[in-house]
């Protein structure tokens, strides 16, 4: 009784921190790792930092009403985020086929990561078990964290990402 006991506090133990978690600030270090695109190849998200601003958004399932709706937002509005100084990434636990199905039905011009491991969702502070959390991370050529959605913005997710250019000057 006693070994089981133990060894249910050391998995509680382990399994604390993730319902913990704390999403990044403005202010802090993106991280910067490599992750897996939705063609398979590896992208190093400190390499596409030092370009400009980087829009991390995380979304929790593809092909979903709302996740769809935040993805379509940010393509329409593409051309001006990309004239801006924008690049985009979006973010979900769906593996590399469906994030790729995902893309192509949609006609997303900007690279989604099959987040399997949820590696980047950990590193952005993100506790989801099971999938990601809608949020946003706008982070500068820096890479600092400059801006942040933590209201699950769908439809206007483009728009919110605008006056937060607006507002800090950019471009």
């Amino acid at each position: 009784m006693r070994l089981r006991l133990s060894l249910l506090l050391v998995a509680l133990a382990a399994f604390l921190p993730l319902l913990r978690a704390e999403p990044l600030n403005v202010g802090d270090a993106a991280p910067k790792l490599t992750a897996t695109t939705e063609q398979g190849a590896q992208l190093n998200l400190g390499d596409v930092y030092s370009k400009g601003y980087t829009l991390v958004y995380f979304y929790p399932k593809a092909f979903t009403g709302g996740c769809t709706s935040q993805g379509c937002s940010l393509r329409d509005a593409y051309e001006v985020l990309t004239k801006r100084g924008v690049t985009v990434i979006g973010v979900s636990t769906d593996d590399v086929d469906t994030q790729r199905a995902f893309k192509e039905k949609n006609h997303f011009p900007f690279t989604l990561i099959a987040d399997t491991d949820k590696k980047v969702m950990r590193a952005f502070g993100q506790s989801g078990i099971y999938s990601a959390s809608r949020q946003a991370f706008l982070v500068d050529q820096s890479g600092k964290i400059v801006w942040r959605d933590l209201q699950g913005h769908t439809k206007d997710q483009a728009d919110q990402v605008l006056a937060a250019l607006d507002k800090l000057g950019g471009k």
